[in-house]
């Protein structure tokens, strides 16, 4: 059962940008047919949203393991978790990220939550991780870590 749990649900105001392609579907397909066209404008909408929702990733922290997307990484490689918001969230996704760092970074979500490991043989020297709230995620892990779950 996970102490820590957060899907990375798009924002609305995503759904407003996607709705843009409804008025370009239209100017392709009304010179050809009307009904066609409100009907490919509405099925791709639709299909857009369907992707957006469905490749949301969940953030997780599990008995004696972090998730994030598709990766896991065992606790006892975590040296800590730091959390970052505004300006600073921002410097650690650009002036300041690592190249070789592991990513899960959504556009729509400003503050993030660094996690550092403490393997030597990883090339990767931490994950950064979009999260909405980053110090309950930091919180959980540390509480994961000392209670040893």
């Amino acid at each position: 059962m996970p102490t820590y749990r957060e899907r990375l649900w798009p924002a609305p105001w995503m759904f407003v940008a996607i709705a843009l392609v409804i008025p370009a579907t239209l100017l392709v397909f009304l010179p050809i047919n009307l009904t066609v066209g409100v009907v490919v404008a509405v099925v791709l909408f639709a299909s857009c949203c369907g992707i957006l929702l469905a490749t949301a990733p969940t953030i997780e922290v599990l008995p004696g393991e972090i998730r994030a997307g598709r990766a896991t990484l065992p606790l006892k490689l975590c040296s800590g978790v730091e959390a970052f918001f505004g300006q600073e969230a921002t410097l650690e996704r650009g002036q300041r990220l690592d190249a070789r760092a592991w990513l899960l970074l959504r556009g729509w979500i400003s503050p993030v939550a660094r996690v550092r490991l403490s393997d030597p043989s990883d090339p990767t020297p931490y994950w950064l991780v979009s999260t909405r709230t980053p110090d309950r995620f930091a919180a959980a892990v540390q509480r994961a870590k000392e209670t040893g779950i």
